[in-house]
């Protein structure tokens, strides 16, 4: 039985990232303008009093802390940098680091959304069809509302994306709205 959605938590997945492999070009052009709607969407959230929380990968940098991380992605020579920097995590934003593609997958998120009295995820970040995927369905598999924002996510193309959202909303019933109709 699914319990009631309390306060929404923003998930912005892997949108810190140097985006240094092969499709790092092509995800780049397609990351940018949800990069736009997510620094908006954040804005809103934080207004609203409801938390933002960053999962991030840690690109197997076992001694580094998240403050690295945003340092390395956003710095120059990081093909990332724009989205990274568009994206700054504020001091009171929550973070996660991630080992694998899930955000929940070793990591303390779930206790995270449960301090928060988050039952709602709404789900942004990149690559739609692997990480974003994988947290939206460990995200239903804990009984959560899961939305993930189809103007908010990205993939290396375009077909990829759509693939990754239809299968979504088929699979999980993932609501699969726009970030302007988001309420925090």
């Amino acid at each position: 039985m699914r319990r009631k959605s309390g306060r929404p938590a923003l998930l912005i997945v892997d949108m810190l990232n140097m985006l240094d492999f092969d499709a790092g070009d092509a995800l780049l052009k397609q990351a940018m303008p949800a990069a736009a709607k997510i620094a908006s969407l954040k804005r809103r959230f934080k207004n609203a009093g409801a938390p933002v929380i960053y999962a991030n990968d840690n690109f197997g940098q076992w001694h580094a802390d998240f403050t690295e991380i945003v340092k390395i992605c956003s710095g120059e020579g990081s093909r990332g940098a724009p989205i990274a920097r568009k994206l700054l995590p504020e001091p009171d934003d929550f973070y996660i680091l991630k080992p694998k593609q899930s955000a929940f997958h070793s990591t303390p998120l779930a206790v995270l959304l449960e301090h928060c009295g988050s039952r709602k995820v709404v789900i942004t970040g990149i690559s739609t069809d692997v990480c974003v995927a994988a947290t939206a369905i460990d995200a239903h598999m804990r009984d959560l509302t899961v939305h993930v924002l189809a103007d908010c996510v990205a993939a290396p193309t375009r077909a990829r994306t759509v693939r990754a959202l239809g299968m979504l909303h088929e699979s999980i019933g993932s609501s699969l709205a726009a970030s302007r109709s988001i309420r925090p």
